[in-house]
Order: structure tokens, then C-alpha cells, then sequence
């Protein structure tokens, strides 16, 4: 009897096992394409039923590999969570600091739409710039933004854009303990009124604060909170 029990545990392991890496391996298409002269790294997991555009912050340079491979920033909130994205059937560009958005946009949407920037720190002032140019994705997620002049920094997403009348849907994602000096949480109130219903937001809590406020291991970066942070960007359409 305990043999039989013994028998049908492993088997459920190995199953789970095969499961799992039949996952890995549809969510992990890696590869490097050229996006408007800028290499920029590309997930597409076999069945894709959105895609997604990743904008990483700090200095945004990711340092693509030649197989899709990043050697930048990889503690980055974004870049460490790419695989989580593709694994929910979504199309996953992890853009570069110099990717053009509206190259960025047009090549993803030939892919699947919806489309979706996803910024996070910094690289909410690129998915801003990208947008004043001209991109238009069809939703926009900004986490840890640099949102307003009350977040604390000149350069914010309202400063870019004028008006909100080019902002597409947009999820405010942000953390009640965000200690960043360019990202307090007292700047998201006023992004949220400036943009006349366009946004809204999820607050955050919890998780760990280690090291730089303004680096990935505290709550600017969402330290522990991954699992909600992919859950709330990746269902928002």
C-alpha cells in the first residue's frame, strides 16, 4: 500500500515536472531583434493573446545579448519578471534606453494586440517621451512612476505630456512605503486628478526595504511583491 501511495506521488512529481518545463520552454522563446536600429530582447511564447513592452528604469540599458539574452539591469523589477509575462500567453519586448516606442508599438501590435507599456521608475519618463512622440499603445501600467512635481523630480509624466488627452487607459501601480525621493507616494494623487479619469490607481504595500530606497531591492522595486505586480500589469486591458 505505502508503495502503491510512494508510486502515485512521484508520478504526480513528474508529471508537475514535465508541466512545468513544457511552460518554461513555451515561455521562453528568447530572441534579439532590431527595432527601429535599437536591439531590444523578444519573448513569444507559443500562443500569444496580448503583447507587452517592457521599460525598465535607472539607466534603461539592458545590454542584449545575441540570443535574447539581457546582461543589464537584471535585478531591475521588469527585466527580473519577463518570464512571468510570457508565461500568461503575452508577447514580451524588453525595450533598450534608446528603442524607439512608436517603432516599439508597431512592431509588437504586428504581433498581437492589445499592446501594453509597462514602464517602471525612470522608464515611466521614456513610456512619457515615447508617448509625446507620437507612439500609441493601447494601454499604458506605470510602476514607481515619476508621475507629478509632487513625486519629486521636474521631470515627471505630466510635465512631458502637457495633457492628458494622449494618455491611453492607464494603471498607476505604486507602493504605500515607496521612500525614492523621485517617486513619493504623494505625487500619485495628482497624476490620478490630472488625467480627467484616463487612470486609476492600485496601491501596494508590504514586502521587503533593503539597501538604496531608490534601487530594486526596496519598496520602490516592489521587493517581495513580484507575484502582485505581474498579476495587476499583465490582466490590465
Amino acid at each position: 500500500m505505502l508503495r502503491t501511495e510512494a508510486r502515485r506521488v512521484l508520478m504526480r512529481i513528474g508529471m508537475g515536472a514535465v508541466l512545468w518545463a513544457t511552460l518554461t520552454a513555451a515561455a521562453s522563446a528568447d530572441e534579439t531583434v532590431s527595432v527601429g536600429g535599437s536591439r531590444v530582447a523578444l519573448i513569444r511564447p507559443a500562443s500569444v493573446r496580448a503583447s507587452v513592452i517592457l521599460l525598465p528604469g535607472g539607466d534603461g540599458a539592458i545590454n542584449v545579448g545575441e540570443r535574447g539574452d539581457i546582461h543589464g539591469l537584471l535585478g531591475n523589477q521588469l527585466v527580473r519578471t519577463r518570464n512571468a509575462y510570457a508565461a500568461r500567453g503575452l508577447a514580451v519586448m524588453v525595450a533598450d534606453y534608446n528603442t524607439d516606442l512608436k517603432a516599439a508599438v508597431d512592431y509588437m501590435a504586428a504581433i498581437k494586440r492589445p499592446v501594453t507599456v509597462i514602464g517602471t521608475s525612470r522608464g515611466t519618463i521614456r513610456a512619457a517621451e515615447g508617448i509625446a512622440r507620437g507612439a500609441r499603445p493601447d494601454a499604458l501600467v506605470l510602476t514607481s512612476g515619476f508621475l507629478s512635481p509632487e513625486s519629486g523630480s521636474s521631470s515627471n509624466v505630466m510635465s512631458i505630456l502637457g495633457s492628458p488627452s494622449a494618455l491611453p487607459r492607464t494603471l498607476v501601480i505604486h507602493h504605500t512605503s515607496d521612500a525614492c525621493k523621485f517617486t513619493l507616494p504623494a505625487g500619485v494623487d495628482p497624476f490620478i486628478k490630472w488625467s480627467g479619469g484616463r487612470a486609476r490607481v492600485k496601491w501596494l504595500s508590504g514586502g521587503a526595504e533593503e539597501g538604496d530606497p531608490c534601487q530594486a531591492r526596496g519598496h520602490h522595486g516592489f521587493n517581495g511583491l513580484d507575484g502582485q505586480v505581474v498579476s495587476l500589469a499583465a490582466g490590465f486591458r
